[in-house]
């Protein structure tokens, strides 16, 4: 995912075009380039790297201008290199990009073959070359992003700066966001409202398809159809004050610490505190006819599916499926009538599940999201919005995010059950006292972060790390590899506990830490049997558990991290904290880049 902003302005630009790709660094950081039109010439500066690459070369070589556009990019054609970085140009127009043109090998031949030179490896040079061809033709740019749209296959946002109109940008979406901002005397386009916070409040969303013309005083949106439309402006209520650390060290360690708060603002929407019961929006459908729910999502979002799974097969009786979206459409799914796919993500612009989501609808089904941003994509498709309230997450690692969708996920299934008759209000109100339990939960699991940084030094040396867990502390144990491979950099996996001995047991020796979260409870014991086969074999063990359970499983592990006591439904959401603050504090030892870790991006818009 690559981050966009432009600015047609009444002052130099320069400075707040880099100040909006600051705030939009977690969306891509392998370059950042701008580009200002100033006194009829194209004025372009882009590094490789960090934002603050850049900055050092609008030091050494400043570029002036009351209008420009700015891109921070996350590599898909093309290295992270200066010549790959974007603003990409011609002698007549600028242009950056968020997505994927897929079709982008035959325009290239195409443009080539015409006799057109292309610098960069890039897929989105081409679309420069492509309006630029229709400018030297005489086009003007409403002309030229007309004739060019209806070519691309893929999907992209684009702001395109023209030479010889220094007080226009256009901009156009399909598949990926992208966001007008209305100023005084000043137009803005963003990937999003949190880029143009510090700019402006009014903001209108562009729809599937749209494109823009906006100037100094104007906005024209079209339509795919060429038409042109009206789109309501709305007040994004987003606050620069959102990317800020404050005493923190990290976005990510600040994240996991809101949790307590996001939890209960979350909570608090879905739960009435009067009469104990679960208040979801309003439906317009029957949720109680509801015969099967798909649920679609990827990393951790997937992993919150994976949990809901127990939810709503335990609770409502309702039968699950669920699938990475990256792989859904493509085994051919067979949705029966009547059911509710389920989408989660903290962008709500995902586009795997994006497309999964559409997919889906095109068959029948009622469509549900569970999105951190309900201005979202998914957010405008659903047929039940269940926003997370989760506020802006700019470390890449999800935390909060994944906390929030579990707490809306639990609300949801205990609705369900109510509404199917499978649990009466004597259950209702003892479920609802549970959730209401967490967000106080949270907080004591976090008075453990000096205990799990004092052991993280432990961990940090290993090549290999194992995690396990039984029910829905299984989906944990797959989050909390996938929160150390992302930002430690250290190989690990997350097993159910009872398929140890079905191959994985093969790779336990005295090198590789095993982490098992066990809750007292239930699945104790079977959960510690398994554990007593891997110290057999030489394994290490760190035990994650409530008092009872260090007090019966302990002895002899190399280190042990408690967590409260909390009843069985809340302790995904407690034991999140531990495997959070676990990767993180190996992630310090190592000295890897917690909130930007190689390679990846906040939001994957590309399929």
């Amino acid at each position: 995912m690559c981050g966009i902003i432009g600015i047609v302005g009444t002052e130099p630009v320069a400075q707040r075009l880099v100040d909006g790709l600051r705030r939009m660094e977690y969306r891509g950081y392998d370059s950042a380039g701008i580009c200002t039109i100033d006194d009829g010439a194209l004025v372009r500066r882009r590094a490789e790297g960090k934002l603050q690459n850049l900055v050092v070369e609008l030091e050494r070589s400043p570029a002036s201008g009351d209008i420009g556009i700015a891109h921070t990019r996350w590599a898909t054609h093309g290295a992270p290199t200066e010549s790959n970085a974007h603003p990409h140009a011609t002698g007549e127009v600028a242009l950056v990009h968020n997505g994927i043109i897929e079709n982008f090998k035959p325009l290239r031949d195409e443009l080539v073959e015409a006799g057109r030179i292309l610098e960069s490896e890039t897929d989105t040079e081409v679309v420069a070359h492509l309006v630029s061809a229709e400018v030297e033709k005489g086009a003007s740019p409403e002309e030229a992003i007309k004739a060019v749209l209806p070519r691309l296959r893929g999907a992209f946002a684009l702001a395109v700066a023209f030479r010889d109109h220094p007080g226009l940008l256009a901009g156009a979406r399909l598949g990926s966001p992208l966001v007008v901002g209305y100023g005084d005397g000043e137009m803005y386009l963003g990937s999003d409202a949190l880029a143009l916070a510090p700019l402006t409040q009014k903001i209108t969303y562009l729809e599937e398809g749209d494109w823009v013309i906006v100037t100094h005083d104007e906005v024209r949106i079209f339509d795919s159809e060429n038409n042109l439309v009206e789109r309501e402006v709305t007040t994004s209520g987003a606050s620069a004050a959102a990317v800020e650390k404050g005493n923190y060290r990290h976005f990510m360690q600040k994240e996991i610490f809101e949790q307590p708060t996001v939890v209960a603002q979350t909570l608090g929407s879905y739960l009435r505190r009067s009469d104990n019961s679960v208040a979801l929006p309003q439906i317009d459908f029957d949720l109680s006819a509801i015969n099967r729910v798909t649920i679609v999502a990827c990393g951790t979002s997937y992993y919150a599916g994976m949990v809901a799974k127990y939810w709503f097969e335990q609770f409502a009786r309702v039968p699950v499926d669920i699938d990475v979206a990256s792989e859904f459409r493509y085994r051919e799914p067979v949705l029966e009538d009547g059911g509710l796919s389920l989408f989660i993500s903290q962008s709500g612009e995902t586009a795997d599940t994006l497309a999964a989501l559409r997919h889906c609808k095109e068959a029948g089904q009622t469509i549900g999201v569970v999105v951190n941003v309900p201005t979202s994509s998914m957010a405008r498709e659903a047929d039940l919005l269940l926003p997370t309230h989760a506020g802006p997450e700019i470390g890449v690692a999800s935390t909060k995010a994944f906390t929030c969708q579990l707490a809306v996920l639990a609300a949801l299934a205990a609705h369900m059950a109510v509404v199917r008759g499978l649990v009466d209000r004597a259950g209702e109100e003892d479920i609802v006292r549970h959730l209401l339990e967490a967000p106080a939960c949270l907080n004591a699991a976090l008075d453990h972060d000096d205990d799990i940084a004092a052991m993280a030094h432990v961990i940090a040396p290993a090549r290999d790390v194992l995690y396990l867990g039984r029910g829905p502390d299984y989906p944990l144990a797959l989050e909390g590899a996938l929160k150390l491979k992302e930002i430690s950099y250290i190989h690990a996996e997350g097993y159910a506990s009872g398929e140890m001995k079905h191959g994985p047991i093969a790779l336990i020796d005295e090198a590789v830490p095993v982490i098992v979260l066990a809750p007292s409870g239930p699945l104790f014991e079977k959960t510690v049997s398994n554990m007593q086969e891997v110290r057999a074999r030489g394994g290490q063990i760190v035990l994650i558990s409530d008092a009872d359970g260090l007090r019966e499983a302990g002895e002899g592990c190399i280190a042990t991290i408690e967590m409260p006591k909390v009843h069985p439904l809340i302790a995904p959401l407690v034991y999140a904290v531990p495997v959070q603050l676990l990767a993180y504090h190996v992630a310090c030892v190592k000295g890897t880049d917690v909130d930007q870790p190689r390679n990846l991006a906040k939001s994957v818009t590309v399929e």
